[in-house]
C-alpha cells in the first residue's frame, strides 16, 4: 500500500464534476429546497408519501411492537415522557455540577436516582455480562446491536490507554460470541487521544489546507479533510509546531487506534468512529482515515472503519464526496455514518462570540434536505455497485421512510450490509421496529458500561428529547395507542 497515493484535486472540482450527474435529493414534500453540492433538482411526486408508507408501515401498532411485552412499553412511555419535560436537562445539569457531586451523600443520591431511571432505560448495563442480555433481547426482535462502552474522553496517555484496552477487551468479547448479532463497535477518539492534541493537530491541519507550503513532518496518508465552507475560524493565526511530547502523544493515539483496527478485522466487525465538535473533527477525521488506510490489505472488499458525517454541517456534502472519492482513487473501501449532529448549541454559542458565520445550517429544513440528500449520494453508490457502505442513523421518520423507498427503487437489498439504519438504544423505537418489518437491516446503538461513566451520553439523551419534534413523541403516541389496544383487547 506504500505506492498508493490520493489525488490532491481541489473539492470544488469535485464539486462541480457531480452536481449535475449526482441523484436526485430526497425532498420532505411541501417543504423549500436546500441546494447542497450533491443534489440536482428533483419534482415532487404526489404519491411520495404513499410509497414510502407502503415501505415502513408505523400505522399498525400490533405488527409494530408485537415483540415488545406491555410492561416495556408503559416503561417505555414513562420514561420518555421524564426525559422529553423541558427541565429534564437542565435539573440534570444542575445535580451533576461537579462541585456539587463532591458530596458524598449528594453523590450517591443522583447516581442512585439516575440508574433506577434513565440509565435503566437508555443504557444495556454496567458491563459486556449485561449488554449481552440485552443484545440478545434485540437478536430475538429481529435488530442488531452497535456496542459502545461509554467512554467520552480521556486527559492522559494511562486513561487512553485504559480505553484503549476496554476497547480491545469488548472486541475479543464479541469475536468469543459469534451467535450474537454485533453489528459495529462504537469508538470515540476522544477516549484515546487526549482532546488538546486533537485540537492542536486539527488546527495544523486546518493552517496547512490553507497554506500548501505549510509542512506537517508526521502527517500520514489520508483522504481529503475540508470544503472551502469549513469552519477555518477555529484557527485564525498559524499555530505553532507540535513539540516532541505532542509528537509523541499523537503517535501513541494513532497506534491505539491501529491496534483496534487490528483486532476489528480479526473479530469481524468494523468500527464506527463517532463526531465531536468542528474544533477538533479534522483530527478525528484524519486519524480514522489514516487508520482505515494502513489496515485496509489491498483487494479487500469491506470496510474496517466507517467514518461519521453530520449532515447539520454547511460543508458535510463537500466532506463527504472528497472523502469517497479519494478512497475510491486508493481502492479503499471506507463506510460512512450519516447523523444530523449533537452540537449545534455550542457551534452556534462560539460562532456568534466571535462574530462569524455559524457552521450548522440556517434552519431545520436546510439540515433535513441536507441529510436527505446525503444519503442519497451515499445509496447511489451502493447500487452502483461501487465500494458503497452506509449506516443511516436518523430518528427522523421522514428521512427513514425516504430512504428506504430510495433504496427500493434502487434496487438495493433490503438485508445488504452495505446500506443499514440505526437508532438509539430506547429511542425511535417505532421506526426501527418500522424498518425491520420493512425487511431492512436495523442496529441499535447500545451504550454500557458504570453509571457515572455513562452520565454524559444521558445528559444528551435530554437534549435531544426536548420538544414536540423529538422522535419520542411520536413513540409515545404510538406505544400508548398499542397499550390501549390490548387493554381493549382488539
Amino acid at each position: 500500500m506504500a505506492g498508493r497515493s490520493v489525488s490532491r484535486e481541489p473539492i470544488r472540482t469535485i464539486r462541480s464534476s457531480i452536481s449535475s450527474a449526482a441523484v436526485p435529493p430526497l425532498s420532505f414534500p411541501g417543504r423549500p429546497r436546500h441546494d447542497v453540492p450533491i443534489a440536482a433538482a428533483a419534482a415532487d411526486d404526489d404519491d411520495d408519501d404513499a410509497s414510502a408508507c407502503a415501505i415502513i408501515d408505523l400505522r399498525d401498532t400490533k405488527r409494530l411492537f408485537s415483540s415488545i411485552p406491555t410492561p416495556r412499553l408503559v416503561k417505555s412511555i414513562v420514561a420518555l415522557r421524564l426525559a422529553g419535560m423541558n427541565w429534564t436537562a437542565d435539573f440534570g445539569a444542575w445535580a451533576l455540577n461537579p462541585r456539587k457531586m463532591q458530596d458524598p451523600l449528594w453523590r450517591k443520591m443522583v447516581l442512585t436516582a439516575t440508574e433506577h431511571t434513565f440509565y435503566h432505560h437508555f443504557c444495556a448495563g454496567k458491563d459486556l455480562s449485561a449488554a449481552a442480555e440485552t443484545v440478545e433481547r434485540l437478536r430475538r426482535d429481529g435488530l442488531y446491536s452497535m456496542l459502545d462502552y461509554g467512554l467520552e474522553s480521556a486527559g492522559d496517555n494511562a486513561s487512553c490507554d485504559d480505553n484503549s484496552s476496554e476497547f480491545l477487551k469488548t472486541l475479543d468479547w464479541i469475536q468469543g460470541n459469534p451467535s450474537l448479532p454485533v453489528s459495529f463497535l462504537v469508538v470515540k477518539v476522544t477516549a484515546i487521544c487526549p482532546p488538546k492534541i486533537l485540537k492542536r493537530v486539527s488546527d495544523l491541519l486546518r493552517w496547512e489546507h490553507k497554506n500548501t507550503a505549510f509542512h506537517l513532518p508526521w502527517k500520514l496518508r489520508t483522504f481529503p479533510l475540508f470544503s472551502h465552507q469549513s469552519p477555518f475560524y477555529h484557527t485564525p493565526t498559524k499555530p505553532r509546531p507540535l513539540d516532541r511530547a505532542e509528537e509523541n502523544d499523537l503517535t501513541l493515539a494513532y497506534r491505539r487506534l491501529v491496534r483496534i483496527c487490528k483486532r476489528s478485522r480479526e473479530s469481524g466487525v468494523p468500527l464506527l468512529i463517532d463526531a465531536e465538535d468542528t474544533s477538533i473533527q479534522p483530527a478525528i477525521d484524519y486519524l480514522a482515515y489514516s487508520a482505515a488506510i494502513e489496515n485496509t490489505p489491498k483487494g479487500e472488499e469491506k470496510p474496517v472503519v466507517y467514518n461519521t458525517i453530520q449532515a447539520y454541517l454547511k460543508d458535510s456534502p463537500e466532506r463527504l464526496v472528497a472523502a469517497k472519492r479519494g478512497a475510491d482513487e486508493m481502492g479503499i473501501p471506507l463506510g460512512f455514518k450519516l447523523v444530523r449532529g449533537a452540537y449545534m448549541s455550542s457551534e452556534n454559542r462560539l460562532a456568534a462570540e466571535l462574530g462569524v458565520d455559524s457552521p450548522i445550517h440556517d434552519s431545520v429544513e436546510n439540515t433535513h434536505s441536507c441529510y436527505n440528500s446525503c444519503a442519497a449520494f451515499l445509496l447511489e453508490e451502493v447500487a452502483r455497485g461501487a465500494s458503497g457502505f452506509v449506516v443511516l442513523a436518523t430518528h427522523n421518520v421522514d428521512s427513514g421512510k425516504l430512504a428506504a423507498r430510495k433504496a427500493s427503487e434502487l434496487g438495493i437489498e433490503k438485508s445488504s450490509e452495505r446500506v443499514q439504519f440505526a437508532q438509539l438504544y430506547s429511542m425511535a423505537e417505532a421506526l426501527s421496529y418500522g424498518l425491520k418489518n420493512g425487511g431492512f437491516r436495523v442496529s441499535k446503538y447500545i451504550p454500557f458500561g458504570p453509571v457515572e461513566q455513562i452520565i454524559p451520553y444521558l445528559l444528551r439523551r435530554a437534549e435531544e428529547n426536548r420538544g414536540l419534534l423529538s422522535s419520542s413523541v411520536l413513540d409515545r403516541h404510538l406505544m400508548s395507542k398499542e397499550v390501549l389496544r390490548r387493554i381493549a383487547g382488539t
